[in-house]
């Protein structure tokens, strides 16, 4: 398999899921030194809105604190990023489909940050969020996504891509 050269940008579900699931640091160490190994390559990364949310106090939040670079979580503030953030916030005040709540929820969160990031520099975004055509309580990271032609992938595509394998160990 051929590893693409795309770099991959990291919703916060893909940390949080991660974490409190399927790669805990106690059943998948090799996960977080993976992710560290792909970060010092510049082929993984996220934003300072999804550190933002991440600041929980849990073992997640004492593991960037202690162990991820801090150049793990890039600034949102250069003119390109807001530019497209301010082209995806006017799309969804735009979109009728979506309930008041919705884009009030979507203009806090890290999501139209991420979006606008991974256009304004050509990455793939990664997250466990799902496309949703009829969606309305919420707007999917997924559609903004397809509206505005940014490619996105869940967690384990990009594993499958950056060929990860995680194995067991016997104690």
């Amino acid at each position: 398999m051929t590893v693409p050269t795309r770099t991959y940008l990291l919703d916060t579900n893909v940390f949080v899921e991660a974490h409190r699931r399927y790669y805990g640091f106690d059943i998948c160490p090799g996960f977080w030194v993976w992710l560290l190994h792909h970060q010092v390559a510049n082929r993984v990364l996220s934003i300072d809105r999804v550190r933002q949310e991440l600041k929980t106090g849990d073992a997640l939040d004492q593991w960037i604190k202690d162990t991820a670079p801090s150049d793990l979580f890039h600034s949102t503030q250069d003119a390109a990023v807001i530019a497209h953030f301010g082209s995806m916030m006017a799309w969804v005040q735009d979109e009728a489909q979506f309930t008041p709540a919705a884009k009030a929820e979507f203009a806090q969160v890290a999501d139209g940050w991420l979006a606008a990031f991974a256009k304004a520099h050509g990455h793939t975004l990664v997250t466990h969020e799902e496309f949703a055509a009829t969606a309305k309580k919420r707007v999917p990271l997924p559609n903004v996504c397809k509206q505005f032609g940014i490619e996105y992938q869940d967690t384990f595509a990009m594993l499958r891509e950056l060929e990860a394998r995680f194995l067991w160990e016997q104690t």
